[in-house]
């Protein structure tokens, strides 16, 4: 595959390393510093999402269930008619009911309290839940240590048998939060290369090897519009009829499900406008 005017743009944007895959062939590795594992910024939500899956597949949790029962220890002492309202699955759209982004990157530093399932709980819930897109790391938090509660371990425990180590990844790093809670909506390192088997798995909708690990219409739930904005189940949406896990300063791995294709990067973009144009137009138009 013809590189030249993405190198153009991996120089202007700061791409640290390129993956390219269609039909089950590699058409273009390319990396511009040492393929190292990295932060994946919120592309690790929609790892939290394949755990989801993986839990409810098994019978551990429920979309369906009420917060007010998955957390009846740890609500706020005055409970709201839109927190009784709230599901799980609210918790993977972004329609939460909470009008505000909290527990974002430059937020948990400054947060004076330990419990972050108690502060999260006690953020106002002002809106209708399903009603509002709202980006915000709360609910991806929330599904996360729902799933290691009921699983009794770790998010990198419970997926290491399921997920991680049947790609080949070895154990990862994956931020905390003060009480040990794996921190569901950020915090993941893995390499380009990891990363990239696991857009790799969605694109072949929860079958790795031949071996069918993840029921297919969770997928399919993940990779569907849920609200009017263009985001599934802690996936986004993109063109081309695409899906992708998509991280803060460019760690993307996109799929491409008619094309059978992944394009995956890992960057350091103050400019994501470009590396997206990029990725959706000069990269999409040559996978043929």
């Amino acid at each position: 595959m013809d590189l030249r005017y993405f190198d153009e743009v991996a120089e202007l944007v700061g791409v640290l390393g390129l993956k390219i895959s269609r039909g089950g062939e590699e058409l273009a590795y390319k990396t511009w510093d040492e393929e190292c594992r990295r932060n994946l910024y919120s592309a690790s939500k929609s790892v939290t999402a394949l755990a989801v899956g993986f839990a409810e597949q098994e019978g551990l949790l429920s979309l369906q269930e009420r917060l007010t029962d998955a957390f009846s220890d740890d609500l706020p002492e005055k409970v709201s008619d839109h927190l009784r309202a709230a599901t799980v699955r609210d918790l993977l759209t972004m329609c939460l009911g909470q009008p505000e982004a909290q527990l974002m990157g430059a937020q948990r530093p400054l947060y004076g309290q330990q419990d972050w399932v108690r502060l999260s709980l006690s953020f106002p819930f002002s809106d209708v839940p399903a009603t509002r897109f709202v980006y915000s790391n709360v609910g991806p938090y929330l599904a996360g240590v729902l799933v290691q509660r009921r699983a009794g371990c770790s998010l990198v425990d419970y997926l290491m048998p399921r997920l991680f180590l049947p790609l080949g990844i070895m154990r990862p790093t994956w931020e905390c939060d003060p009480l040990g809670n794996t921190f569901g909506a950020s915090g993941l390192f893995l390499t380009l290369s990891e990363l990239h088997k696991i857009g790799l798995f969605c694109l072949q909708r929860g079958v790795w090897e031949g071996r069918r690990r993840l029921d297919e219409q969770w997928l399919e739930e993940c990779s569907r519009r849920q609200s009017d904005a263009p985001y599934g189940y802690l996936f986004w949406i993109g063109k081309n009829d695409s899906f992708r896990l998509d991280g803060k300063y460019g760690q993307l791995s996109v799929i491409f499900p008619k094309k059978e294709a992944v394009i995956t990067v890992v960057s350091e973009c103050r400019k994501p406008e470009i590396l997206h144009r990029a990725i959706y137009e000069d990269l999409y138009a040559r996978l043929e």
